[in-house]
């Protein structure tokens, strides 16, 4: 069809991959794990000044879904108006709109929520705020079953965030996470996405979620990885080139992974986060 607006979006299509953007198409999911760090008023880096660097950042990759970490109640919905787009789900990990969420922001022209819950990491995953391993945030995971307006196909998308001091917190908080998902018994895919405070492949709490084949790491799936070598993780200083993958998105399910990319935006010196973002574009396979 040879009409105005198939040219335009082709325009379009091809500027975004000029730029170096890789984009979806129809069947495809752009998944993005972002910590936003916490909405701090004290400069450098407040929380002002990172808001509208953020929303670029965030709209020009234009993640179908992404989870984030640290983000509070007002940084939340100070970042949702800015992105009209999506709609979110999330609960402060002190209770109710108390302390940090794990947020789960959608496109809601494309996503319809099935089903949602929060959890905590502890030995009293249903007591909120519980925290019982000996470190001192509370720590959770927010989790939504998702249904595609486009076709049907459900999915679960899950975001959390380990703990930042404490190694047998983390690697008990993989083992609940794992023992969580394997008894939802379920054959539809599954994404945990998440800052995991441990590096990829260098830390047994990785091991202890991709053992035997139970997570997959999209990084490793992906047919193109764009900034390999920069850790996720920059304390807004100047990016390190050591490989330090903290920030993962984890498969359950079978999937063609196109793309990822550590996400290095910044405007005029000024990074989102003291995270680089992780994004990844995939083609879940139903079951």
């Amino acid at each position: 069809m040879n009409s105005p607006h198939r040219w335009l979006i082709l325009a379009a299509t091809t500027l975004l991959t000029f730029l170096g953007v890789p984009r979806s198409d129809g069947a495809e999911l752009g998944v993005m794990t972002f910590n936003l760090r916490y909405a701090s008023p004290t400069p450098p880096n407040a929380w002002p000044t990172r808001r509208p660097v953020m929303k670029a950042c965030i709209e020009k990759y234009a993640p179908d879904i992404f989870g984030t970490q640290e983000g509070v109640y007002h940084q939340l919905k100070e970042l949702a108006s800015d992105l009209p787009d999506y709609s979110w789900i999330g609960l402060g990990r002190d209770g109710g709109s108390r302390g940090e969420f794990m947020a789960v922001f959608y496109r809601t022209d494309r996503f319809e929520p099935m089903a949602y819950d929060h959890f905590w990491l502890s030995d009293t995953p249903e007591v909120m705020g519980s925290s019982t391993w000996g470190h001192s945030n509370r720590r959770m995971v927010t989790w939504v079953r998702f249904k595609d307006r486009r076709d049907g196909s459900e999915f679960h998308f899950w975001n959390t965030h380990l703990d930042h001091e404490v190694q047998p917190a983390r690697e008990k908080a993989a083992d609940l996470i794992r023992s969580r998902i394997a008894k939802l018994d379920t054959k539809l895919p599954l994404l945990l996405v998440g800052d995991f405070n441990a590096v990829a492949g260098a830390n047994k709490t990785y091991d202890i979620l991709t053992a035997d084949g139970f997570f997959r790491d999209t990084w490793k799936l992906a047919g193109e990885r764009r900034n390999e070598t920069h850790n996720s993780f920059t304390g807004f200083g100047t990016p390190k080139m050591d490989g330090k993958r903290i920030d993962w998105i984890l498969l359950r399910g079978q999937a063609s992974v196109r793309a990822t990319e550590i996400v290095t935006f910044e405007q005029g010196g000024q990074f989102p986060s003291d995270h680089f973002p992780v994004m990844t574009w995939l083609t879940l396979t139903q079951p």
